[in-house]
C-alpha cells in the first residue's frame, strides 16, 4: 500500500512539475513574440541578372515577423515605386528578398566607395577570417551572419574545463564586403572565385569597441543565415567543456525533434 502511495505521488509531481514547465516555457515563448513587430519586405517574382531594370510584376509583398535590431538592408515594401526602373547591381533570385545593396548604386555613391553602401548610423570594420571562420569562403557581400567568439582564460587554474568559452556575440549583422569585394559590385561569378582574408561588417559604434576587444582577446567565426532569416535568438548558451559534456544528451534530443518537424 505503501509502495503505491508512493508510485501515484511521484506521478503527480511529474505532471505537476511538466504542467508548471509548460506553461513557464510557453510564457517566455509569447513575451517574446510579443516584442516582434509585422514588417512588410519585397520578395522576387522572378531572377534578374546585373543590369536589368526592375519592374512592377518582378516583385511581390513578403510578409514576416521580426525582431527590433541594426543594421537591417532589406527594401521594405513601403519603398517599392523607389525601386520600380531601378537597375540590379547584381543578380537576384527568385524568391530572394530584396535588398538595398542589390540595387545599382548612383555616380555619386560609387564615386565614394565604401562609405557609400555603409547603412546610416553604422560604421564598416573588418575582422580577420580563414577558411574555416568564413564558412569555407562562401560568405559574401551583402549576406547576414552571426559572430560566435571562442575566449581562452589562462587564469582559471585548477579547473581546465572552465578555462575556455565560446558563445554568439551579434546576431544578424550585414557583410559589407569580403576582402575588396564589396556588397554594391560583387556578381555572383567573381564572388565564387575571388578569395579573401578579411570581412567587413556593419556594425554600431557600440558594436565596433566590443568586435575590436573582441578581436584582440579570442578567435572570431561567422555562423552564416538564411537570406530569409531575421530573427534574433535570447536563449542562447555560453560553452565550456563541462556544459559541452552535460548537454550532449539534450543536444542530441533537441536535433532528433528538429529533424522531425523539419521533414
Amino acid at each position: 500500500m505503501k509502495q503505491k502511495m508512493m508510485i501515484v505521488l511521484a506521478l503527480f509531481f511529474g505532471v505537476l512539475a511538466f504542467t508548471l514547465t509548460y506553461y513557464q516555457i510557453k510564457y517566455e515563448r509569447d513575451k517574446l513574440f510579443r516584442s516582434a513587430k509585422d514588417v512588410d519586405l519585397i520578395k522576387m517574382k522572378k531572377s534578374l541578372t546585373q543590369g536589368e531594370k526592375i519592374t512592377a510584376a518582378d516583385i511581390e509583398l513578403f510578409q514576416t515577423k521580426i525582431f527590433a535590431g541594426v543594421g537591417r538592408v532589406e527594401i521594405e515594401w513601403k519603398d517599392s515605386n523607389n525601386i520600380i526602373g531601378r537597375k540590379v547591381s547584381a543578380s537576384v533570385l527568385k524568391g530572394e528578398v530584396l535588398k538595398w545593396f542589390q540595387l545599382e548604386e548612383d555616380f555619386v555613391l560609387k564615386r565614394e566607395g565604401l562609405a557609400g553602401i555603409i547603412p546610416p548610423g553604422l560604421r564598416a570594420v573588418s575582422i580577420a577570417v580563414d577558411t574555416t571562420s568564413s564558412v569555407t569562403g562562401l560568405v559574401k557581400p551583402s549576406q547576414h551572419v552571426d559572430i560566435v567568439g571562442t575566449f581562452h582564460f589562462p587564469e582559471m587554474k585548477g579547473d581546465k574545463s572552465l578555462d575556455t568559452i565560446t558563445l554568439t556575440i551579434l546576431q544578424n549583422v550585414v557583410v559589407l564586403a569580403t576582402g575588396t569585394q564589396m556588397a554594391a559590385y560583387s556578381s555572383g561569378a567573381e564572388a565564387k572565385t575571388k578569395g579573401y582574408n578579411t570581412v567587413t561588417l556593419a556594425l554600431s559604434p557600440k558594436e565596433v569597441e566590443m568586435i575590436v576587444f573582441a578581436t584582440q582577446k579570442g578567435k572570431l567565426s561567422l555562423s552564416l543565415r538564411h537570406y530569409e532569416d531575421a530573427k534574433f535568438q535570447y536563449d542562447l548558451q555560453s560553452v565550456n567543456f563541462k556544459y559541452l559534456e552535460q548537454n550532449i544528451d539534450k543536444y542530441t534530443r533537441e536535433r532528433e525533434t528538429f529533424l522531425k518537424n523539419y521533414k
